[in-house]
């Protein structure tokens, strides 16, 4: 069931308006003139808006410039009984969704209301969206520890130097690289994620330089790589330390010479890349046992930052639980669930190998199992 507004100075034409929409099981609400219906849409949330041209006060056109002005985000369809070419099109212009002329066919309006309503839900998924973007890369906490990442990202994002980023499972390493990025001056370019533990070791090179159609048995035709797709760009190498040492090999060129060769081909590719690496190992013990290169991790290693396990920023574990909470229950469609104090305090003393991957876990298991608020005794039963 959409909520309709409909403006018109005729009572005739509001009612007929009306009573239509209502049979086909809307919310209708009506105004008898422009002001009265731009308080009500600057009051109230629609899912359309309907409003005649000529009116007295506050005509159809000025309506629609103030409902702009006000950013109200409801499709406008403006309704004239002396449309013509030029009126129609000065509506479109000034953003109307849509014109219909007086008197109205049934099938038209119909049609309209319905094509309206895909445009305010795409509208309201996209906001939805781009919040859910949004929320999914924030650093969250106000400890010593992860203000220290917080200060090193500001400085170093507007360089263009290479990072390595090390830190346990489940700490936010990938946070942290979408963070430099979208502080970077490459922000509007591409940015290209590689998980190199989750290639085969076989197809790494592919994936990451691309080949010729030919090259080898299923290389039916030709791909390009993650480095090209990232030029101009940023590319992030997670989980690097899984990495063979033959594709590291090549991306140790790519960093010394900024190009690279396509499996199958002798042509060298000049690319622009930034490039932020991460991984859970210790690199340097990985050097001592030749699982990788020495002159690769100084290449990589230009920039350093740790992110800190969970267990030693637990002054944060409140603020994240508080986050997460109203995270999983947006995404759930659920009321907000809070977490009593000593629910929190327990879940302070808790150690969380898993990081802040396993602290979400468990706060969403808490919120789908639990009650409002979430108890001590619920959280030494669920987490």
């Amino acid at each position: 069931m959409a909520k309709i507004l409909i403006i018109d100075d005729e009572r005739s034409i509001r009612n007929t308006l009306k009573d239509i929409l209502e049979f086909e099981k809307h919310q209708v609400l009506l105004a008898e003139n422009g002001k009265q219906g731009l308080d009500m849409a600057c009051n109230q949330l629609f899912d359309v808006i309907f409003s005649d041209i000529k009116m007295p006060e506050m005509d159809g056109i000025e309506l629609l410039s103030a409902l702009k002005e006000k950013e109200v985000e409801a499709p406008v369809v403006m309704i004239s009984g002396h449309g013509n070419i030029e009126t129609a099109v000065e509506c479109i212009k000034k953003g109307a969704f849509d014109f219909i002329e007086k008197p109205i066919d049934l099938n038209r309006l119909l049609i309209t209301v319905r094509n309206a309503l895909d445009k305010s839900t795409l509208v309201t998924e996209t906001k939805i969206l781009k919040k859910k973007v949004a929320t999914k890369h924030q650093m969250i906490g106000q400890s010593s520890a992860i203000q220290k990442v917080r200060e090193m990202i500001e400085r170093v994002a507007p360089t263009d130097a290479r990072v390595l980023i090390t830190g346990s499972n489940g700490t936010g390493k990938e946070v942290v690289a979408r963070l430099l990025y979208e502080k970077s001056n490459r922000a509007g370019a591409p940015f290209v994620e590689v998980n190199c533990a989750a290639i085969p070791s076989e197809l790494i090179e592919s994936e990451l330089f691309g080949h010729e159609k030919g090259s080898f048995t299923s290389a039916i035709k030709q791909r390009i790589g993650k480095f090209e797709q990232a030029d101009g760009g940023t590319i992030f190498l997670d989980e690097i330390g899984d990495m063979s040492l033959s594709a590291q090999t090549k991306v140790l060129r790519v960093l010394q010479e900024n190009e690279l060769t396509r499996v199958g081909s002798d042509k060298s590719i000049k690319v622009n890349v930034r490039v932020f690496a991460a991984t859970n190992k210790n690199l340097k013990a990985e050097i001592e046992k030749g699982n990788f290169r020495e002159d690769l991790y100084h290449r990589l290693n230009v920039i350093p930052i740790h992110v800190p396990d969970l267990d030693d920023r637990k002054e944060d574990i409140p603020l994240l639980v508080d986050h997460f909470a109203g995270l999983i229950c947006t995404e759930q469609g659920t009321q907000l669930k809070r977490f009593e104090d000593n629910a929190v305090a327990l879940l302070q003393q808790k150690s969380w190998n898993g990081n802040i991957r396993e602290l979400r876990n468990v706060v969403e298991r808490l919120i789908i199992l639990g009650g409002n608020p979430i108890t001590k005794e619920e959280v030494n039963l669920f987490a």
